[in-house]
């Protein structure tokens, strides 16, 4: 005969109990990320950020920052990094479609957002762009700038005229098209 399993239902309990504590007591994106600017140093590490960076931090904002003033946190409107119009001559800019504030934080600048990349390469099938939206990641790094409503339009007008010209094609054989004639100045 085969043994019995002997159910131990208070030592599965007592762990669940456990993780969900130490879930719990982690600490949130706004402790980790909380930047004291006269130090330069983390609060919760005590880590000091890269010298490189102090002008950065001085000067540019981080995402939620830009977000938090904005209606609607900025839902639908267009922002890029500073890196970003540095390292590729392609402009390449996030339009963000859900955002989701840490409450908690002091003065709403962390939580998670999501959008579409725009304007780098796109895939298109059968005649219409792909819509898959994505997290935005590095939203903490202080290099975000919101690009300003006249360039949003200019870019949205761009897309949709090369869009319509175009020919539809199968998912096997989408022509990748990058956009070069945009130039993003600040």
């Amino acid at each position: 005969m085969a043994k019995k399993k002997r159910l131990r239902l208070i030592a599965e309990m007592a762990r669940k109990v456990r993780a969900y504590r130490e879930l719990k007591s982690r600490p949130r994106e706004s402790q980790k990320y909380a930047l004291d600017h006269e130090t330069m140093r983390r609060p919760l590490t005590g880590k000091m950020l890269p010298v490189l960076a102090w002008q950065d931090v001085r000067r540019e904002s981080r995402l939620f920052s830009l977000l938090a003033g904005m209606r609607l946190f900025g839902v639908g409107r267009m922002f890029t990094r500073k890196s970003w119009l540095e390292d590729h001559n392609e402009p390449s800019f996030w339009q963000i479609t859900k955002v989701k504030v840490d409450y908690t934080a002091e003065n709403m600048d962390h939580g998670k957002a999501w959008g579409q990349i725009l304007l780098i390469i796109f895939f298109f099938f059968s005649g219409k762009k792909e819509s898959e939206m994505k997290e935005v990641d590095k939203v903490m790094y202080h290099d975000w700038r919101l690009i300003p409503k006249h360039m949003e339009h200019e870019s949205s007008t761009l897309l949709c005229a090369l869009s319509t010209s175009l020919p539809s094609c199968s998912t096997n054989q989408c022509p990748l098209l990058v956009i070069s004639n945009i130039t993003v100045s600040y």
